[in-house]
């Protein structure tokens, strides 16, 4: 599969967050070819701030491969990583990461700053961004629209 093919697993993801009213934000871990996790974001269902759509992959891939390591694997999100989910790939010793859109706001694979690119850090990602970009975006753009129209109407 190509990464615009796990690109298209972590988008089906985002749609499942976007239906339960989650801001559309899905996730896959890959370890030579094959899915291993999947997550996406989860924080108002579960009343939890760390259960963003990588968190939530890393945590199915580390338990289906029973290390918390992950040596070997890529992580396929369609949002520019945040702070709080680079911190958690690094630990994780996640190898590639392949996000969607960019996040200008919060993003720290290049967009607000590049935690990846830290010299001072003991874990580098190789980092690629861009993969469906718009689809991402339109989906986040989308899901957010809606939520001010729903606001406005209320």
């Amino acid at each position: 599969m190509s990464d615009e093919d796990f690109m298209g697993e972590a988008l089906a993801q985002a749609r499942e967050a976007g239906s339960l009213g989650e801001v559309p934000v899905g996730a896959v871990v890959v370890l030579n070819g094959v899915i291993v996790g999947r997550g996406f974001n989860q924080p108002i269902g579960r009343h939890d701030p760390t259960a963003h759509a990588e968190v939530q992959a890393l945590r199915a891939a580390a338990q289906a491969l029973g290390n918390y390591r992950l040596p070997g694997c890529e992580l396929f999100v369609t949002l520019e990583p945040c702070a709080m989910c680079s911190g958690a790939i690094m630990h994780a010793r996640i190898g590639r990461v392949v996000f969607g859109a960019r996040d200008p706001k919060t993003g720290v694979a290049g967009s607000v700053i590049d935690l990846f690119s830290e010299t001072r850090l003991n874990h580098h990602a190789q980092v690629v961004g861009g993969v469906l970009a718009d689809e991402c975006g339109q989906l986040l753009s989308s899901f957010f629209a809606a939520r001010r129209n729903k606001t406005l109407l209320a």
